[in-house]
């Protein structure tokens, strides 16, 4: 069914959990697999002193590097096809969900698979920002992986589910 899947890697463990299901569907599709870091470096348009726009894009760019090694690394060992890329928004106005869409044209892929947060500060509190844009703009099916959730009890509440449980 699916022969070319893209899937948004950040290095979050959500992204994480959208990689390992992208492989599996490819897996069992027989599907080349691109996983792709997006480098969003924005750009200050005011003079601060000392500030050099190119170490924050040096950081952002070493870390796609250690996120798309990491990703071809599990695809050689699933021996799943594909290529890993890193890709740059453009700076006047395009953002992750934009220049998201352009690679999955570009691939011209079946099927995007994403973490719905991310790495991505504040905007990350909803259903993140960059899968929530990406999804009203998307051509194609895009399959949206939930973060992980544990469970945070209080004590008491602990204690009560417990008892619930094991009624004595």
């Amino acid at each position: 069914m699916y022969k070319r899947i893209l899937v948004a890697i950040d290095g979050s463990e959500t992204s994480v959990l959208a990689l390992d299901a992208a492989l599996q569907i490819a897996r069992e599709a027989d599907a080349e697999v691109q996983p792709v870091y997006i480098i969003d470096a924005p750009l200050m348009v005011y003079d601060a002193p000392g500030y050099d726009p190119s170490i924050l894009r040096d950081a952002l760019t070493k870390e796609g590097t250690r996120a798309t090694n990491e990703a071809l690394a599990k695809m050689q060992l699933q021996k799943i096809r594909g290529v890993a890329r890193i890709a740059e928004v453009d700076l006047y106005g395009d953002g992750i969900a934009q220049r998201l869409l352009l690679a999955a044209g570009e691939l011209k892929a079946d099927l995007v698979v994403m973490g719905t947060h991310g790495r991505r500060g504040f905007q990350r509190l909803l259903l993140g920002s960059v899968a929530e844009r990406f999804v009203r703009m998307a051509t194609c099916p895009v399959l949206l992986v939930p973060a992980p959730h544990q469970r945070t009890l209080n004590p008491a509440a602990s204690a009560a589910a417990e008892s619930i449980d094991n009624p004595a």
